[in-house]
């Protein structure tokens, strides 16, 4: 074993040897930024380890204590300054005691999750009711079982009822503590499932949207439908991949790694839950229900069955059905008899969480012709018309998030997240996250703040700005004699300069605009598609969902041409829209059956086999807002960095 320490985050780990510096780094709890799951793709993972003897922590670090540089460090040390005498913690594997320095730039941040539940008036038919009740004192001639008693009581007052075998354990002593006197809580008027004080007022339900990059928790009273509290994290699944076929993959080539992503995604959710019972300073016993929405893979990885079905066509998923079990069926310490209910599936690649975003907008939805859309890895998007619904989903790829995009970064403290080129200066502004002013002004440069990168939404806007200032064409190219002071080539990669910080200044390269086009492509055919089944010229409404989607201005997703035909005023974004469906459907029980009616009725696609979806993906790769004209390919587009 070696013993691997990690600066300035001062913590350690041992580790086998041959182990990735990145394992090590996520097992010793130490989060590095790596947004391609550890492939080697994103280059982000940059650490630097320190030679010498450390007698401090005991360890003397040589050469010969990590593996020799691979390939592609060499490639990326060799013309990147600021990379020399760096390695990437992905590619370096332990042969020995390391002490490995994680810089800033490489800290994975406190990403700026953005889930909060839009205000609704929500309807209350909860699952669970209180029951007060005092026991028939047992004698020698009238002694009925505990359970018996509980029941007989619960009949006087119109409940019919039995107890739930996990209740079995305590009752008794429960019933001696409180001499006689109790509140059981009923579900769904048949069951009792949990014993309390007398008196107890308030249990809570959680409704959980388990998306591929945060995990979103919303605590309800379940009486009074209040909002209790809310928090957000990250999945922790993101070191086995940023997406979700990276995490398919590593299930493939991983022995046990679905049980891993299993494992992980479930303590995450514990953690968060017992989080919020210390903070509500309620015993978890109180948390009674937790209905839960996500992706097919989410679903599958939850429930520990293997998603890489999923990853392959014809993507049959092992189930579609609402699916409910016990907390204890699963393994997690809260209450035993906690229901988790995971709503259903439309499709191998249209999961629960774009069913509980339709059951949040069905009005809409079902009163006009509305277009749902959840931009992510995979688009999912829903189309509906005269009581029709029709889904697909387009593989728009991680680019939107900040993937496959050479200064793409999560959307965290420091990330560029609002772009603004006046398009006759060609002067650049910008806006970062955790920072109120805009570059430009006084207020900014007082903070010293440096740009870490460019999140998604920043990459939708640079891309507009870019294309309006004529500085990319209408097919995508850069216009460099228009600017030929703002351009460079390195490696035969062409790239504008955005922000300038010496070197940690930002680029856009051609592949960025290359990614971003088969991007939104993708996303433009597969609208096109469900309106073509639907017979539409243009639709009424577009409804943006999920963070990402709620942070995107609707001027640059028209100007982008994300929707065919959408104009700016016709498209909202309704937040957390998946969230919102969830606790629809633990604040009111008729919900269960409407969304499983509802889901039934949806008519999936799948776009990639359809035969106009390559015509409708090559009409949306254009930059329609560009005053240039496509050009004569430069280069080879298809260049992807090494």
């Amino acid at each position: 074993m070696s013993k691997v320490v990690f600066t300035p985050a001062g913590l350690a780990r041992e580790t086998e040897p041959q182990t990735t510096v990145l394992a090590a780094a996520f097992d010793a709890g130490v989060q590095i930024r790596s947004l391609c799951g550890g492939n080697g793709n994103c280059r982000q993972c940059w650490v630097r380890i320190i030679e010498g003897s450390h007698s401090k922590h005991g360890i003397e670090v040589g050469p010969e204590s990590a593996s020799p540089m691979t390939d592609i460090e060499q490639r990326m040390t060799s013309r990147i300054k600021r990379y020399q005498g760096m390695r990437l913690a992905c590619r370096t594997k332990v042969c020995g005691d390391l002490l490995v320095d994680v810089p800033e730039a490489s800290q994975e941040h406190l990403t700026n999750i953005s889930k909060s539940n839009v205000a609704r008036d929500f309807i209350i038919h909860p699952s669970i009711q209180l029951v007060d009740l005092t026991l028939a004192e047992a004698t020698m001639d009238d002694n009925p079982s505990a359970s018996e008693n509980i029941s007989a009581r619960l009949a006087e007052q119109g409940v019919e009822a039995r107890l739930n075998f996990h209740c079995l354990a305590g009752l008794q002593s429960a019933i001696e503590e409180s001499k006689g006197c109790l509140t059981v809580a009923v579900r769904d008027a048949r069951e009792v499932v949990a014993i309390y004080p007398p008196e107890t007022k308030r249990v809570i339900g959680g409704a959980v949207d388990i998306g591929s990059t945060t995990i979103a928790l919303y605590i309800h009273d379940l009486h009074t439908g209040e909002l209790l509290y809310e928090a957000s994290a990250m999945n922790p699944q993101i070191r086995f991949g940023e997406d979700l076929m990276s995490r398919v993959s590593y299930v493939m080539m991983n022995k046990g790694g679905d049980a891993e992503m299993t494992k992980a995604v479930r303590d995450k959710l514990l953690e968060m839950v017992t989080a919020a019972c210390k903070k509500l300073e309620l015993a978890a016993e109180r948390l009674l229900e937790l209905v839960l929405v996500g992706n097919p893979i989410m679903h599958h990885l939850f429930f520990g069955i293997s998603p890489v079905p999923l990853g392959q066509a014809p993507f049959t998923v092992a189930s579609r059905e609402l699916q409910t079990v016990l907390a204890v069926d699963l393994g997690l310490e809260i209450n035993p008899t906690t229901r988790i209910t995971f709503l259903p599936l439309i499709a191998g690649h249209v999961g629960a969480d774009t069913a509980a975003a339709y059951l949040s907008e069905i009005e809409t939805m079902q009163s006009k012709t509305a277009l749902l859309v959840d931009i992510g890895t995979n688009a999912e998007i829903m189309l509906a018309k005269n009581g029709r619904v029709y889904a697909t989903s387009s593989p728009t790829g991680p680019a939107f998030e900040g993937a496959e995009i050479s200064a793409g970064v999560r959307a965290s403290h420091g990330a560029i997240e609002r772009v603004r080129i006046d398009p006759e200066t060609l002067d650049v502004s910008y806006k970062l996250i955790g920072v109120d002013s805009w570059s430009d002004t006084e207020e900014f440069a007082s903070t010293r703040q440096r740009a870490i990168g460019i999140c998604g939404s920043g990459i939708i806007e640079v891309m507009v700005c870019l294309a309006q200032a004529g500085l990319i064409d209408q097919g995508g190219l850069f216009v460099q004699d228009r600017a030929p002071h703002l351009f460079d080539t390195v490696d035969n990669t062409t790239r504008f300069l955005l922000v300038e910080q010496g070197e940690h200044s930002i680029y856009v390269e051609q592949t960025d605009v290359r990614s971003i086009q088969l991007a939104k492509a993708a996303l433009y055919a597969g609208v096109q598609l469900l309106m073509d089944y639907l017979e539409c010229d243009s639709v009424e409404t577009v409804l943006l969902a999920g963070a990402f989607g709620s942070h995107l201005d609707p001027d640059y997703v028209a100007d982008l041409d994300l929707v065919p035909h959408a104009r700016k005023d016709q498209i909202r974004s309704v937040g957390n829209a998946a969230g919102i469906g969830a606790t629809k459907v633990l604040l009111d029980t008729r919900e269960r059956e409407r969304i499983i009616t509802e889901v039934g009725k949806v008519q999936k696609i799948e776009s990639a086999n359809e035969p106009r979806f390559q015509e409708y993906f090559v009409e949306g790769m254009k930059f329609s807002v560009s005053p240039v004209a496509g050009q004569k390919s430069q280069r080879n587009r298809r260049h992807r960095r090494s």
